[in-house]
């Protein structure tokens, strides 16, 4: 062979490919049809599990997504919930301390009703975002949602009742924002004397 008659595009093969194939074909055993047949319908079970799988995995991954966007949604305003309820508390002192009465100045009566017309918008807000007022009087402490300051005897409300509330709590939808801190009623100790 002379170097001519050789172009880019012969492939050359070694003797020892050769040599190679040549032993593969020797040693191999040959399948039989019914084997050849069952080796593809195992090949195509692993493909048919895992495209199943990888199926699963995808719709597991969109329904996530999809819950995350959702908690993201409502719960999204969480941090600023928590900052407004403290300005809800200052407009409920500011009214607190200054109760209307006929015999205010006009200016000051106007200012009473517009630090409510405010406070009543800002709870109609957090209605509208699913921000509610916990005000648990007389109900059963939960300290889910209760924060006990002290224990006080009582004859008004049962034991293990909030009988006093000194600051009200919020949740939005199902999340606590600020527990209600609560005074607990406890049992009346009778002196033995």
């Amino acid at each position: 062979m002379d170097n001519q008659s050789v172009t880019k595009e012969t492939p050359i093969i070694s003797e020892g490919e050769i040599l190679a194939e040549e032993l593969t074909a020797e040693f191999a055993p040959e399948l039989t049809p019914e084997q050849q047949l069952a080796s593809l319908e195992k090949q195509l079970a692993e493909t048919k599990d895992n495209w199943l799988r990888a199926l699963a995995d995808n719709e597991n991954l969109r329904r996530r997504a999809q819950k995350e966007r959702e908690d993201a949604l409502k719960y999204g305003a969480t941090s600023l919930g928590r900052e407004i309820v403290v300005v809800v508390d200052n407009l409920q002192r500011a009214l607190d301390s200054c109760p209307p009465s006929d015999d205010l100045p006009s200016s000051v009566q106007a200012l009473i009703q517009g630090v409510e017309m405010t406070a009543k918008e800002v709870l109609t807000i957090f209605e509208k975002h699913g921000i509610k007022k916990i005000s648990p009087l007389g109900e059963k402490f939960d300290p889910n949602f209760h924060q006990a300051v002290f224990e006080v005897e009582t004859d008004d409300h049962p034991a293990g009742h909030v009988a006093q509330v000194l600051q009200e709590g919020y949740v939005m939808h199902d999340r606590l924002l600020r527990a209600a801190m609560v005074g607990v009623a406890k049992t009346i100790l009778l002196n033995d004397s």
